[in-house]
């Protein structure tokens, strides 16, 4: 059989809006894991909650995207997850992804609290066996129970799990859209870019 000659990384989520938290993940799993590249996998919004208040668009969190990324040639967007029912399931993406490219290795990068819902996760067992993860950690979680709980999948899903050795940055998605409701500025926390389009369509306000 032959090896697999590309190592990729996935970035997932909703990204509403992207921040640099996003941006400064995927560039330090990009180099401490030696990848070819990484993708920012955006879910679907299910069709029932396409016009949410409060929430972008599938098509404004696809420009966002490209925004924050544009200037990094390493980074891509992924559309694999943007279907016509708004949601999939992890595990059967990695599984596609590996059927229709068999020579890549696949990086799943989550955050701490990922983690440790990972066992109510939809098929976790299928997700170890389709890409290795990579674990952020974040400030209020603990370094000891986070490797526990690493080694504790390892050995239940026959996983490999990996460690990201990133410089924190404490950032949700959901915080700044408060603060874009309140009308507290983001800026250095998402791209100008970004920050120009928000404004531009009058996003979370």
């Amino acid at each position: 059989m032959q090896e697999k000659k590309m190592k990729i990384g996935i970035m997932g989520g909703t990204f509403d809006p992207i921040h640099v938290g996003h941006l400064i993940l995927g560039e330090t799993a990009y180099e401490q894991f030696n990848l070819s590249k990484v993708l920012f996998m955006p879910a679907g919004n299910p069709p029932h909650k396409r016009d949410r208040i409060g929430r972008a668009t599938d098509e404004q969190r696809l420009e966002m995207i490209r925004r924050g990324i544009e200037n990094n040639p390493h980074f891509e967007i992924s559309l694999i997850e943007m279907n016509p029912e708004g949601y999939s399931y992890t595990y059967r993406t990695l599984e596609r992804l590996n059927e229709e490219n068999p020579y890549i290795e696949y990086y799943f990068i989550i955050g701490a609290d990922s983690l440790f819902d990972f066992e109510i996760w939809k098929e976790p067992a299928r997700i170890c066996m389709a890409a290795k993860i990579v674990v952020a950690a974040r400030n209020h979680t603990n370094d000891l129970l986070l490797d526990e709980k690493m080694q504790y999948l390892s050995q239940k899903y026959n996983g490999s799990f990996l460690k990201l050795d990133s410089l924190n940055i404490d950032i949700s998605s959901n915080m700044l859209r408060s603060w874009i409701a309140e009308e507290r500025t983001i800026k250095y926390y998402v791209p100008d870019s970004v920050i120009s389009y928000i404004t531009e369509k009058n996003i979370y306000r």
